[in-house]
């Protein structure tokens, strides 16, 4: 399996905003997003992680470990019950909110020092990307 374990800065992000407002969050929260750019620093130790994402929105951590769903506090202050799993040099992780009733995909692909991260809301064709770079 692949170690994701790093810090990488976002060197571009293509629709947060309009995932985010798919999925329910304020127009201030959208847009706060919109408006700059995350951190995240991944920390692997096995099948346990830690992935802190840091913007001007706020600093979100979550701790998870493969295969186990567990829960986990979005920015828009919603509690949702997610997964990941690895497949190669992927982690995909499954959101469920049971309050919108909303599936979220998302796919961390790590290529060499580029970490390029796919979030699709489940049956819809609203998806953002975010590129980021290994520092």
């Amino acid at each position: 399996m692949t170690d994701f374990s790093g810090k990488y800065k976002q060197i571009s992000s293509n629709n947060a905003d309009g995932l985010l407002k798919e999925l329910g969050a304020s127009d201030e929260v959208a847009n706060k997003v919109k408006a700059s750019l995350q951190d995240l620093e991944i920390t692997q130790n096995g099948n346990e992680f830690v992935q802190k994402s840091i913007s001007a929105a706020g600093t979100q951590e979550i701790k998870f470990e493969l295969g186990k769903e567990f829960e986990e506090k979005r920015m828009d202050g919603r509690t949702v019950n997610s997964v990941v799993v690895a497949d190669g040099n992927k982690l995909i992780k499954t959101t469920k909110d049971p309050v919108k009733n909303k599936e979220l995909k998302v796919v961390t692909e790590l290529n060499g020092t580029e970490l390029k991260v796919t979030a699709t809301v489940v049956g819809t064709s609203v998806t953002a990307t975010g590129v980021y770079t290994k520092q």
